[in-house]
């Protein structure tokens, strides 16, 4: 009879077996140790000797869980510098202000969040005491990802610090005067303070990655020394079920970030319950990140647990602690001694003695209050181990409880996330359990007061004598005043106004092309960082991959398959483009990153970010609106752009909505140029406004989104027409005139004016010349660049009249005394030119290809959408027909005529 516990001849190693009694040997010892000691001896036996082998290199899978203790020993902690008491009052008053804060700005109906920075204290305060670099440190100081639910601990501490006042504490999520906190980590709103906005779940710990990664970029591209800044972001579990907070962790460790570490605040509760009701978080997050090749350190218990891990001789507590689902973890913070006895120590003879041995209190001190989060000793060794781990980023499982401090109404309740404030009796209680010197007469009117030991007191100067010993205030955001970048050789930009004569080119290709000569310039071709998800081929980059390199910190370990060809693929240390993979999320990242480098760094970068238009926006909008919001500048490039250009592709390829979504974000100039020249000219503006001499009132931290397409076409010479380089940038002007495009219309010819944008022109110049020979009918056709800077402009106008101020928009000037109807068509949904249509005092009318994509040729699909020539010249007719300027049977006649 086959046995059932042994190994099948399919698990076994394919090597042979060079000893085989040795083998059975070590076989043999396993079995007597499980029947003389049990099993779990056996395994534990098993754990400790994989450790070993992996702490000696040998090649052997990971041990992906370990028990569910502290991964450094109590023995093995180092003593904490500095004075331990005063971290300990400076905390308590930090606790007190966050929870104040929130408290009283719950009369406005404001909200906040008082229970995450309640569980998370120690993990900042320890932080900010002993590790966290700022400014003035070396390279550029630390970077650090705050979570958004703890922003009032760290509004607390610098109001402790005299960086914030009273009233500014008052006005906590009320930023509409002037003097207020955002509710979270918004660099727009608080430039000075937040570096990264963090609140939209998963993203800090993307960001976190790639801005490591972009760090070491700087450093071996030779552009700024950033190997003594330390990337930390705080991170809740529940957090962790984001994708994105997960998604880049196999980059972190294959490139060795060890310049990153991960805190995650394993309180065990998400917003509504526990994170993992019925399992484990910790170990599952540990088994990920082992898996993933980071280096695991788990804080987990407090030193009131050192006891019970003594009198564990048998690892019966062990084994409990591993048994016991996390939502009973959090049972246990609220239950009496009896409980706990009777539910955790009662199934196991073993544990029933242990239990004999402890007193109530010590079984309600370690079940209800000592969590390794909860003391600086434990995570100061945790973040000690971090830093000095080489090879690996690191993430720490620090255990909290969340709400802890703030009382039994908050500790460990599911509830506790939407809890917005204490009762005058609770912060009574928190007084009293954190000794500070706040009196009861100090709560006037039953307000509670915010708490200060004075600008003088020993707890400000040591606060801030430590800040200043690891490089300043944090979290801090510097704008280093730099000199403005030189402007690139005209020359780049002027070959564009030329045309292409009869080579028929795209605008991905014009754009291409322009970066190639910009990256070639002396004073900032170094700067250019160009990012693209796995399809440089696609857009005709590949021959930069030989003359920049892409980037890898490995180099180049392989020979190329291609190197014998011209545009072979090259990888280098200090290679300038980041290829990423198929990740547009990890592009962003690295966008977000590489744009916001002028003030993480001070270093000004430019990053151009190359995609398919349809997998941008619609795919990592959230990380546009994160980009804004860290005032990141650059160029976004949705290539193969338009429902109509990408052939054979069909639905999910087909962009028709990318302008619409970017018109929603306030820091994008979404453009959608139709010539070569155009391009040229947006980006050499777009350089000058962003890293050059802006005027003073443009906004610098803006970003450009340029949609240009795949479709080759003659690019004509850029027209000779006063002001044309304002109307490209400001969205709108005259590209001809039925006269100047050499068609003579009939005398006293009905006229219509056709608006156009991207590819879309190239049929209103068709239908230009059908309506003129086929109708009798004049035509002027306009390029339209941008339609949402042409909405932007007339909404600002719109507000100066509210303020009795006279401005005319832009498109209303451009179109004065213009002759007949508007009739606007572009390759996007009519959402995207009707945008302006309020404000254009002419009739108007649109197409657009609304609907989803499908999969046939260029023709085939624009006939489908009705927006090729001929189904412009019917809207026209139609349009005049109404009007009364042509007969009405000329739209019968059209349809017919051309099928439709």
């Amino acid at each position: 009879m086959t046995d059932p516990h042994a190994i099948q001849p399919s698990e076994l190693d394919q090597l042979p077996d060079r000893d085989p009694e040795e083998t059975a040997e070590w076989q043999a010892s396993l079995d007597a140790v499980t029947k003389a000691a049990g099993p779990h001896r056996a395994a534990y036996l098993m754990r400790r000797t994989l450790e070993r082998a992996e702490g000696a290199g040998i090649a052997l899978p990971k041990l992906l869980e370990t028990d569910y203790v502290n991964s450094i020993p109590t023995s093995a902690e180092p003593a904490v510098p500095g004075d331990e008491a005063m971290e300990q009052r400076i905390t308590a008053w930090n606790r007190w202000n966050a929870a104040a804060m929130v408290t009283r700005g719950s009369k406005y109906g404001v909200g906040g969040h008082i229970a995450t920075f309640a569980s998370a204290a120690w993990l900042y305060e320890t932080g900010f005491n002993h590790f966290f670099k700022g400014k003035e440190a070396d390279g550029s100081g630390d970077q650090l990802y705050i979570q958004g639910h703890a922003s009032p601990g760290i509004y607390a501490r610098a109001f402790l610090d005299g960086r914030l006042n009273e009233q500014q504490l008052d006005n906590f999520r009320r930023e509409s005067g002037g003097n207020g906190l955002p509710s979270y980590p918004h660099p727009r709103r608080l430039p000075w303070l937040w570096e990264f906005p963090t609140v939209s779940m998963g993203l800090g710990p993307l960001s976190a990655i790639y801005q490591a990664r972009f760090n070491r970029y700087l450093t071996n591209r030779g552009i700024k020394d950033t190997s003594a800044s330390h990337v930390w972001a705080f991170l809740g579990d529940g957090e962790m079920d984001e994708p994105e907070s997960t998604a880049a962790l196999a980059l972190a460790a294959r490139e060795e970030l060890d310049n990153l570490t991960f805190v995650i605040n394993c309180n065990l509760q998400r917003l509504d319950g526990p994170v993992r009701a019925n399992f484990k978080i910790v170990q599952e997050l540990e088994a990920q990140f082992r898996g993933a090749g980071w280096n695991v350190i788990k804080t987990l218990w407090g030193t009131a647990w050192d006891e019970l891990f003594r009198l564990d001789t048998t690892g019966a507590l062990v084994r409990r602690l591993r048994q016991v689902p996390d939502a009973q973890i959090q049972t246990y913070q609220t239950r009496d001694a009896t409980y706990i006895r009777q539910d955790f120590f009662g199934g196991d003879p073993a544990l029933v003695e242990m239990a004999k041995l402890l007193s109530d209190d010590k079984i309600l001190e370690c079940f209800h209050l000592s969590r390794g989060g909860h003391e600086a000793r434990k995570v100061y060794a945790a973040y000690k181990a971090a830093v000095e781990h080489k090879g690996a980023p690191t993430v720490i499982l620090a255990q909290t409880v969340k709400g802890h401090t703030l009382g039994e109404g908050f500790a460990s309740k599911n509830a506790n996330h939407q809890m917005k404030k204490l009762s005058v009796d609770e912060f009574k209680n928190m007084r009293d359990l954190l000794g500070l010197p706040i009196k009861d007469s100090d709560f006037v009117d039953g307000v509670v007061p915010y708490g200060h030991p004075g600008a003088d007191s020993p707890e400000v100067r040591y606060l801030q004598e430590r800040r200043a010993a690891l490089g300043g205030p944090a979290p801090a955001r510097r704008v280093h005043p730099v000199a403005p970048l030189p402007a690139p050789a005209e020359k780049a930009f002027a070959s564009f106004d030329k045309g292409s004569g009869a080579q028929n080119v795209a605008t991905t290709m014009a754009f291409v092309r322009l970066v190639k000569d910009l990256v070639r310039d002396k004073e900032t071709g170094k700067r250019w960082v160009p990012i693209v998800p796995d399809e440089a081929r696609t857009f005709g980059m590949e021959s930069l991959f030989p003359s920049l390199g892409i980037y890898s910190p490995k180099g180049q370990t392989y020979e190329p398959v291609d190197r014998d060809q011209l545009m072979y693929y090259k990888e280098a240390k200090n290679g300038q483009i980041l290829n990423e993979g198929i990740t547009e999320a990890g592009s962003m990242a690295d966008f977000i990153a590489a744009s916001t480098s002028y003030a993480t760094h001070g270093e000004t970068m430019i990053p151009f970010y190359i995609f398919y238009s349809m997998f941008g926006w619609q795919r990592t909008a959230d990380q546009m609106w994160q980009l804004g919001d860290q005032l990141g500048r650059g160029f976004l490039v949705g290539a193969t752009a338009g429902r109509t250009t990408l052939t054979g592709e069909g639905l999910q390829h087909a962009d028709g909505h990318s302008p619409v979504i970017a018109a929603t974000n306030p820091a994008a100039l979404s453009y959608d140029p139709a010539f070569a020249y155009e391009v040229a000219t947006i980006v050499k503006d777009g350089l000058r406004r962003m890293y050059g001499e802006a005027a003073p009132d443009e906004d610098q931290d803006v970003f450009y989104y340029l949609t240009v397409y795949n479709e080759p076409l003659p690019q004509p010479a850029k027209p000779s027409v006063a002001g044309i380089d304002e109307g490209i940038v400001k969205g709108l002007y005259r590209f001809n005139t039925a006269e100047s495009a050499g068609i003579t219309p009939p005398a006293n010819a009905p006229r219509i004016q056709l608006l156009g944008s991207g590819t879309a022109i190239h049929w209103a110049l068709k239908a230009q010349r059908l309506l003129a020979e086929e109708w009798g009918v004049a035509a002027d056709v306009w390029s339209a660049t941008s339609w949402s800077e042409l909405r932007r402009d007339a909404l600002e106008a719109d507000e100066a009249g509210l303020r009795g101020e006279e401005r005319v928009p832009f498109v209303r000037q451009a179109l004065q005394g213009a002759e007949g109807p508007v009739l606007a068509v572009s390759d996007y949904m009519r959402q995207v030119p009707d945008q302006i249509a309020q404000w254009v005092e002419q009739d108007w009318s649109s197409l657009g290809a609304d609907g989803f994509g499908l999969s046939d040729t260029r023709e085939a699909a624009r006939r489908h959408f009705g927006v090729d020539a001929e189904s412009i010249v019917v809207a026209a007719l139609a349009q005049l027909a109404r009007r009364g300027e042509v007969k009405a049977t000329s739209v019968k006649e059209a349809r017919a005529k051309y099928g439709l």
